[in-house]
């Protein structure tokens, strides 16, 4: 390897040069020029934009992506100018499993079809998750890494250079302060045998020092006027950063919607199953219930099928949808207990003992002895009926 000593050695003086400026300029012993107060706060609010920005660039990242190992992975993927391997998602995953237990446990039962719905919810979720990571990657995420990595770069760059300029001029205007001083001991002092000599290198000196100072103040305020221009585009990064978290927000509020039409549609698959599973049940439990000695005894005969309903009624009873209506109408709220309830979700009465519900109204709520744990009886003025606990939110 071929090795440049002199410039090695020229870049060592230096260095220890500014070394000893920076540590007399500490010590109140040196010169330094002060930048004015527009300049400084230009620098302050560059340095907050920068420092704020790789916080919530490194934040976001972590909500987008909370395993480390994850991001480490795209971390060299992008380095190494790779594409990244497509990943499924928890929600993905978590769908899949439940697919494959649904066909282990058989989709004709109970707990395998629910199966079914809740796996292909969660893959749908996953596919969304997915989607809302890769539109907030581009829409947000890599604006500010941009920013990061190309813009605050270059006013960084652009920054030493103009305090490297700064401590050549300090220095210049130290050497030219020091030969003004030594020019004018040399006339307070005369020494007649060598006066015009010494003068005379003394005066040269001052004027090469002058001139030295002249160009190092031209090249400072060149450096920072660049660097001024550099700095006021600091606005114009809040604008364009301004622009992505609108979108960032638009893309996770669309999410985050999605996610709930999904859920809510399958809290409506599975009312619905789970209201036909009860409405089974009770019908059996209002027959056996139903059942009189008189009934029976009418029933003995074999003129009706012993699996038919209607051999265990009465004769000119009602049906069970009009028996069990008639119930609800005669149910009466108790001293205590009623509570009023706000209305989360839509919901359509399944038969004529249920009430129909609109989203955000207030209703009065009850319970009844032996009633279902995942119904109330609901009241809104003359009307009442069964109700999911589900579609409310119980106030105090």
């Amino acid at each position: 390897m071929d090795f440049n000593v002199r410039k090695l050695a020229a870049d060592a003086g230096i260095f220890f040069s500014r070394a000893v400026q920076f540590t007399e300029e500490r010590l109140g012993q040196a010169e330094k020029t002060e930048l004015d107060a527009h300049f400084e706060n230009l620098l302050s609010r560059a340095d907050c934009t920068k420092n704020w920005t790789e916080k919530i660039y490194r934040q976001t990242e972590v909500m987008l992506q909370p395993n480390p190992g994850a991001r480490i992975e795209e971390f060299l993927y992008e380095k190494l100018d790779r594409k990244v391997p497509p990943r499924p998602t928890n929600g993905e995953i978590l769908g899949q499993f439940m697919l494959e237990a649904a066909k282990e446990f058989g989709p004709g039962t109970p707990y395998g079809s629910t199966l079914i719905k809740v796996g292909d919810c969660q893959r749908r979720l996953g596919g969304a998750e997915r989607e809302f990571l890769q539109t907030s990657s581009i829409s947000f995420l890599t604006p500010l890494r941009n920013f990061l990595e190309g813009d605050w770069r270059t006013i960084s760059k652009e920054r030493r250079l103009l305090e490297n300029r700064r401590l050549d001029l300090d220095a210049c205007k130290a050497r030219l302060k020091k030969a003004k001083t030594a020019e004018a001991k040399a006339a307070a002092v005369p020494d007649f045998q060598e006066t015009r000599p010494r003068n005379y290198v003394l005066s040269a000196s001052a004027s090469a020092a002058e001139h030295e100072m002249r160009v190092a103040q031209t090249e400072f305020d060149r450096q920072a006027e660049v660097t001024r221009l550099l700095l006021e585009g600091i606005s114009s990064t809040h604008v364009n950063h301004l622009r992505c978290l609108c979108e960032f927000v638009e893309v996770q509020a669309m999410y985050y919607s999605q996610c709930h039409n999904y859920m809510q549609e399958l809290q409506r698959e599975l009312g619905s199953s789970r209201k036909n599973g009860n409405l089974i049940v009770s019908s059996i439990n209002l027959l056996s219930f139903r059942r009189s000695p008189h009934s029976l005894e009418v029933n003995s005969h074999p003129a009706g099928s012993p699996t038919d309903p209607s051999t265990f009624l009465p004769l000119n009873s009602p049906s069970l949808l009009e028996t069990d209506a008639l119930q609800i109408e005669e149910v009466q709220p108790p001293a205590s207990g009623t509570r009023k309830a706000k209305v989360l979700y839509d919901y359509d009465a399944g038969d004529s003992s249920e009430l129909s519900l609109r989203a955000d109204e207030l209703i009065t709520v009850y319970t009844v002895p032996g009633m279902d744990s995942d119904w109330l009886i609901g009241e809104r003025g003359n009307q009442k009926g069964k109700v999911p606990v589900t579609y409310l939110e119980l106030l105090s």
